[in-house]
C-alpha cells in the first residue's frame, strides 16, 4: 500500500500496475508537477541537521563537509530524473528494501515513533521539492578527480 501524507493532489485514474515502486513514481510525478522547488531553500534545508539530517550521512556539492555513511550526492541530475530523485528521498525503501536511509515523506511501516511525531513526515511536500531542486542544480563531480570524493555507500 502506498501512502502519501500531507497532499491534496488529483491522481491519475489508472496507475501503473508494475508494483509498488511504479505506483510511487506515478504519485511522485503528480506531486512534482504540483509543487515547484526552490534551490536556495533546498540548500538551507540540506544544511539544517535538525530539519533533514542529509549532511550527517552524505557529502553534498556546495555544502561544508558531510558524512561518509551514504553515497556522495554530486551529479545526481546526470543519473536521475526529478521524479526518480524525489521518490528515492521520499522513501528509499521502495527502490532498495535493505536501505538504512530513513523515509522523508512516508510514515508507512515505521515503528516506535514518538507520539508527538506519529503520522508526520520528516519533510513537507515543499521541503522535498526544494531539496530535489538543489540537488538537480548541482554539477557533476569534476572529471579530473576520476571519482567522487570518498563518501561510503554506492550511488
Amino acid at each position: 500500500m502506498v501512502k502519501l501524507i500531507r497532499t491534496s493532489l488529483a491522481l491519475p485514474v489508472s496507475l501503473p500496475t508494475r508494483g509498488a515502486f511504479a505506483v510511487s513514481l506515478a504519485l511522485m510525478a503528480a506531486a512534482t508537477a504540483a509543487v515547484a522547488g526552490d534551490v536556495s531553500r533546498g540548500r538551507a534545508l540540506l544544511l539544517d541537521r535538525q530539519a533533514s539530517g542529509c549532511v550527517l550521512c552524505h557529502v553534498v556539492p556546495g555544502l561544508p563537509q558531510g558524512g561518509a555513511l551514504g553515497p556522495p550526492l554530486g551529479g545526481l541530475a546526470q543519473r536521475y530524473t526529478g521524479i526518480d530523485l524525489r521518490a528515492r528521498i521520499a522513501d528509499a525503501r521502495r527502490a532498495n528494501p535493505e536501505t538504512i536511509m530513513p523515509p522523508y515523506f512516508s510514515t508507512e511501516g515505521l515503528h516506535n515513533v514518538a507520539r508527538a511525531q506519529a503520522g508526520q513526515t520528516v519533510l513537507s511536500e515543499q521541503g522535498l521539492a526544494d531539496i530535489v531542486a538543489y540537488l538537480l542544480a548541482q554539477p557533476a563531480w569534476p572529471q579530473a578527480q576520476g571519482r567522487a570524493p570518498s563518501g561510503g555507500g554506492r550511488p
